[in-house]
């Protein structure tokens, strides 16, 4: 079926980076394989994209924009999701026209639960099976159900069996719908041949933040380890998350680099070159640091229940160690994070274009 080349369109969530992250090896293998890749996302996720595929052809599709308040609720989270949906909705109304603008073959949708078409493959890739909520999570499970059951197939970056990175997200309980474990996903997968992991490299750095995340949190979360990292004479690496702006935070305090983007290259050096990364509690986050067997500090963004599960699900298992933004404590969590480490092999899963084919 896909001997030929074919026009694939592929398209990150644009709540934070890491969709568009973990899509940086799929559109590796795609490119591998001959066929031609269409970048279709929105805002900071097709930002960072462009950079990282230059070449590519994009087509810009509207994200949702999500928003966690100062204080969280029940309540707001509740009508926000009920607000996702319905957008899921209006997506589904303009896809077809995408298809027959761009001669789309196949679609591989990374949470976007409304970028599926019946005129052409469409591939969902999540790890969000069964979501954390604080009230509806039996009606989410259903509706999430009925949502993949419309993609032809389901990826699911992480492996089977007990011992996994997604935990209850993904193994929960038995579903039906077609389906694949792939393995984890990282964009560090294919650059690292752990030629940049070596510790006999120097640290330079104490800690490495990375600030990423729906407004207003990504900002509090930011002025907060500025803060502490100032507080604490501590040298750092901070990387906004903000790979779409242009202008540069100024600060002058010695010991102290701020980035608003860096290039994977880049990224992989300063890791290396840092004690100890400090980020959020984000899947893909965590798939990265295991793939660079990274330490880190989790500090989940508030009321984002996937987050709060994760790093607490990473906590027990002893891989990081992790605090709550509203106790976030820089210098004891450097202390703290001593005791944990990531270890576990999570990579495996059918090659592309055997997934492709199925």
């Amino acid at each position: 079926m896909f001997s030929d080349s074919k026009n694939i369109l592929v398209c990150p969530l644009d709540w934070g980076l890491g969709h568009a992250t973990r899509c940086v090896p799929i559109i590796n293998g795609l490119l591998n394989l001959g066929h031609q890749v269409i970048i279709g996302a929105d805002k900071n996720p097709l930002a960072f994209l462009s950079q990282e595929f230059p070449q590519l052809k994009t087509v810009v599709i509207p994200g949702y924009e999500v928003t966690y308040g100062k204080k969280e609720n029940a309540l707001k989270l509740f009508y926000e999701s009920v607000q996702f949906f319905n957008f899921i909705k209006k997506e589904n109304t303009f896809i077809d026209a995408i298809i027959e603008e761009l001669n789309i073959d196949t679609i591989i949708s990374d949470n976007r639960y409304g970028l599926w078409s019946k005129k052409v493959q469409s591939i969902i890739i999540t790890h969000q099976l069964y979501v954390k909520a604080p009230i509806g999570e039996t009606i989410a499970h259903k509706k999430i159900a009925q949502l993949i059951g419309k993609f032809d197939q389901c990826w699911i970056p992480d492996v089977e069996g007990p011992v996994n990175l997604s935990g209850d997200l993904s193994h929960l309980k038995p579903f039906k719908y077609r389906h694949h474990f792939i393995g984890s996903l990282s964009r560090f997968n294919t650059k690292i041949n752990l030629k940049s992991i070596t510790p006999s490299r120097a640290e330079e750095y104490d800690v490495m933040a990375i600030i990423s995340g729906p407004e207003p949190q990504r900002s509090i979360f930011e002025k907060m380890i500025l803060e502490q990292v100032q507080n604490n004479k501590l040298k750092a690496v901070i990387v906004r998350g903000l790979p779409s702006v242009n202008e540069e935070l100024q600060l002058e305090y010695p010991g102290l680099k701020i980035f608003n983007h860096l290039s994977t290259e880049n990224f992989i050096e300063y890791i290396q070159k840092s004690k100890i990364v400090v980020c959020r509690g984000g899947y893909s986050s965590i798939m990265d640091l295991i793939a660079l067997r990274k330490e880190a500090i989790l500090v989940p963004t508030p009321g984002q229940t996937e987050q709060e599960y994760l790093a607490d699900h990473h906590f027990k298992e002893g891989n990081f160690y992790t605090q709550k933004q509203s106790d976030f404590n820089l210098a004891k969590a450097l202390i703290e994070c001593k005791n944990f480490s990531p270890k576990g092999d999570f990579n495996g899963g059918l090659a592309i274009k055997t997934l492709l084919e199925c």
